[in-house]
C-alpha cells in the first residue's frame, strides 16, 4: 500500500478545504475511478486541513495525486491558494479495528 498526505495551509487553504468536503460526491467519484484506490479522508483545521490518500501502490497515488491536482485547479484556483505539500511513501505499518 502507498498512501498520500496532502496539506493546505495559508491564504485560501480553509476555503479550499472547505469546498472538497462539500463536493464528497464529485470527490469520491474521482477517486474511485482510480484502479488501485483504497481510501481518501479530509481533516479540516484552523488553518486549512489535509487530505490522506491510501491506495494499492505509488501508480496508483500519482493517479490520484494528479486528478486531486486538476480538481483543484479547475474548482478552487479563484481561492488562490498556494499548492498543497505533498508527502507521501510505502505504508510500513497498516491495522483497523
Amino acid at each position: 500500500m502507498h498512501t498520500v498526505i496532502r496539506t493546505y495551509s495559508g491564504a485560501g487553504a480553509v476555503e479550499t478545504i472547505d469546498l472538497i468536503i462539500a463536493s464528497k460526491k464529485d470527490i469520491k467519484k474521482i477517486m474511485r475511478a482510480v484502479k488501485g484506490f483504497i481510501s481518501y479522508s479530509v481533516i479540516k483545521t484552523e488553518t486549512g486541513g489535509f487530505s490522506i490518500t491510501v491506495s494499492k501502490n505509488e501508480k496508483a497515488s500519482e493517479a490520484i495525486t494528479a486528478a486531486a491536482r486538476e480538481w483543484v485547479v479547475a474548482n478552487a484556483s479563484h481561492f488562490k491558494a498556494k499548492p498543497p505539500k505533498i508527502t507521501g511513501g510505502t505504508v510500513s505499518m497498516y491495522f483497523d479495528e
